[in-house]
């Protein structure tokens, strides 16, 4: 496994961030929320590379499960180019919190030779994990800066999906903007 701060790695995290949803719960992909049952909401799944750099984001229903969402999720990286040879298509090892515990996805994931460090339920968090997971959390406040994100106004979740590729496309341009002189 490389070391945290290697750059030239891909290292996966993902988690969730739950938000309000539409007024009208006719909209596709609401579903109760899991604080306030009377409103709708929805909530993003997101992969991320070990700087933040947004790899895929899902969105769902606010009362979908997050481990639903693991395979989806790895499934959905694309090729991250940069060294000679064939582009690396999944993370050597992937980050998750209790939302993420299952027997079966940990099989699926080690399957696919991806190392995955996932805290039990009912256990201590694994010592450390904190500071890794920061990375997902601190993208996914990112994400939710455009105010378009942070409450879902849109009934079509095609539209919203493009907001969502829109914000994760400026996160991008402005993180290589930044590296560049």
């Amino acid at each position: 496994m490389a070391p945290p701060g290697h750059p030239d790695r891909l290292r996966g995290g993902f988690g969730t961030g739950r938000r309000r949803g539409d007024a009208d719960p006719r909209g596709a992909d609401t579903g109760p929320s899991p604080v306030d049952r009377r409103k709708t909401g929805s909530k993003h799944h997101l992969i991320c590379d070990g700087r933040g750099t947004p790899l895929k984001v899902i969105t769902t229903a606010a009362n979908v499960n997050d481990v639903t969402q693991t395979l989806a999720l790895v499934d959905g990286i694309p090729p991250i180019a940069g060294r000679p040879g064939r582009p690396r298509r999944r993370p050597e090892a992937l980050l998750g919190d209790k939302g993420y515990d299952s027997n079966a996805h940990r099989d699926e994931l080690r399957r696919r030779r991806i190392l995955p460090v996932i805290s039990r339920k009912g256990s201590p968090n694994i010592k450390g994990i904190g500071k890794l997971r920061y990375v997902v959390e601190q993208t996914f406040a990112l994400l939710h800066h455009f105010k378009r994100l942070a409450v879902r106004w849109e009934r079509r979740t095609e539209l919203h999906d493009a907001f969502v590729s829109l914000a994760c496309s400026l996160i991008c341009y402005r993180r290589l903007k930044k590296t560049r002189p």
